[in-house]
């Protein structure tokens, strides 16, 4: 995942260079941010699912 965050920076910042305003500063920010956030989620929801699952057996 770091690096992944290493190759997005630079398309970040360029974003953030180039905008208009402060509110699509945020939304370039959050709409980075957001995939690795809900990936990190359904991670744990599989995770908490499997180990609830296999501690009943």
């Amino acid at each position: 995942m770091g690096l992944l965050a290493i190759l997005q920076q630079p398309d970040i910042e360029k974003k953030i260079q180039e905008a208009p305003d402060s509110s699509y500063e945020i939304g370039v920010v959050i709409g980075s941010y957001l995939p690795f956030v809900a990936l990190v989620a359904i991670a744990y929801g599989i995770y908490y699912y499997n180990k609830k699952k296999r501690g009943s057996e």
